[in-house]
């Protein structure tokens, strides 16, 4: 919002610019205005004289008022400083445009009056100091509003809305937790990890597998290589403890072949995952521990997906297991399916064990050409170029977002 002076000085500004050969909106552009707002600035009041017409060309205006003198870039400016020949239609009038002088007016809208008004349902500093008094008594000084003011409604009083006391609170920097209890913190997300190579990264979890009794359930402890989607290890117990993950753990590491300092196992912050006997075998084995946020599921995206793929598939049974050992049979084919026959899109439509074995590159390769032959046989049946078959190289879990710098 501009004052009466610095319209005036601008308004002079412009003048000269135009009287030199620039346009009005290339003078208005240069001040950060818009032709619009000078317009109304040069709009005369009511109760104001008539607007004295336009100057003649070659000829000064009746005006006293000195310019004053125009910035150096309003001077230097192609824009401004540039003849009214180099900028006019060649079939208009040489004479350049001349905005006359018209006394401005103050801002009549509302909002430029700038007035500071009271609201007249404010609370005065003796209500206000009421009812903090109250907040910060004996009887109300570990409650949260929501408690105190139904309180002293019971009792008769009312000295505001809730929302009222919540504002006085946050003013006077009390609006904390006011009850002997930590404050809620802010769970930062897992660390980044990179898989270029299998036995590098591992993820694993526990489902549940029905019986026939209600409320029982078989649990399948399932460990996937996270780089070859591989299942590396399955086994179902009777029960969840730490006691069965550490054993479940020790075989495939052994299966694998799996040295010290190898392999990040990560998993959620369920009890079986941070018990002691589960925590002490992976020290023993060296075996790097990594965890997801409570309550956030797709910081542990692989296992979520795995059970999905194989919750979901027909082979699934209907009915509850009769026996752990009919469970066990289950997930032996079950696993043995998804590693040798299921073709997984996020490794080229190849199967776990393929890749698990380094054979993806070299099936890949060859259905690239198979595509080049064909698209070489039939060139007109191809609007655009091959499918790309090419193997990832690189997996990622829970990978940072990308920062504002390296998207340049």
């Amino acid at each position: 919002m501009t004052g009466l002076t610095q319209r005036q000085d601008l308004i002079l500004l412009i003048k000269h610019a135009c009287h030199s050969g620039a346009r009005l909106h290339q003078a208005c552009q240069l001040l950060g205005l818009s032709s619009r707002t000078v317009q109304r600035w040069l709009r005369p009041r009511l109760s104001q004289e008539p607007t004295p017409a336009l100057a003649p060309p070659g000829r000064e205006e009746p005006q006293a008022t000195v310019a004053p003198a125009v910035p150096t870039r309003a001077l230097t400016d192609p824009a401004l400083s540039a003849p009214a020949s180099s900028h006019a239609d060649p079939e208009a009038p040489t004479s350049s445009p001349i905005i006359p002088w018209i006394p401005l007016s103050q801002d009549r809208r509302q909002a430029g009056l700038r007035r500071a008004v009271t609201p007249h349902n404010k609370l005065t500093d003796t209500e206000r100091a009421a009812i903090m008094a109250v907040m910060n008594s004996q009887e109300f000084k570990d409650l949260p509003p929501s408690q105190m003011v139904p309180r002293l409604a019971d009792q008769g009083r009312y000295l505001g809305s809730e929302s009222t006391f919540q504002r006085l609170l946050r003013h006077h920097h009390q609006h904390t937790h006011r009850r002997l209890e930590r404050a809620p913190q802010r769970r930062h997300k897992p660390k980044a990890h990179i898989a270029t190579h299998i036995n590098q990264l591992y993820s694993w979890d526990i489902t549940y597998l029905p019986t026939q009794i209600k409320g029982q359930y078989y649990y399948l402890y399932l460990f996937v290589d996270i780089f070859s989607r591989y299942i590396v290890g399955a086994h179902v117990f009777a029960s969840e403890s730490a006691d069965l993950a550490a054993q479940a753990l020790q075989e495939v590491c052994s299966q694998q072949g799996v040295l010290p300092g190898q392999v990040v196992l990560h998993s959620d912050n369920g009890s079986p995952m941070k018990g002691q006997s589960m925590l002490a075998m992976m020290q023993a084995l060296g075996v790097e521990p990594s965890r997801s946020r409570p309550s956030v599921s797709n910081d542990n995206p692989y296992s979520e997906s795995l059970f999905r793929t194989l919750k979901y598939r027909p082979l699934m049974p209907v009915r509850p297991f009769e026996s752990i050992t009919a469970a066990r049979q289950w997930v032996v084919g079950l696993v043995a399916w998804y590693n040798e026959e299921h073709r997984h899109s996020a490794i080229g439509f190849v199967t776990p064990a393929q890749r698990h074995a380094g054979q993806d590159a070299q099936l890949l390769t060859q259905r690239s050409l198979l595509y080049a032959q064909a698209r070489a046989q039939h060139p007109h049946r191809w609007s655009r170029g091959i499918r790309r078959w090419s193997p990832v190289s690189t997996v990622f879990l829970n990978p940072d977002k990308p920062t504002a710098q390296e998207n340049l």
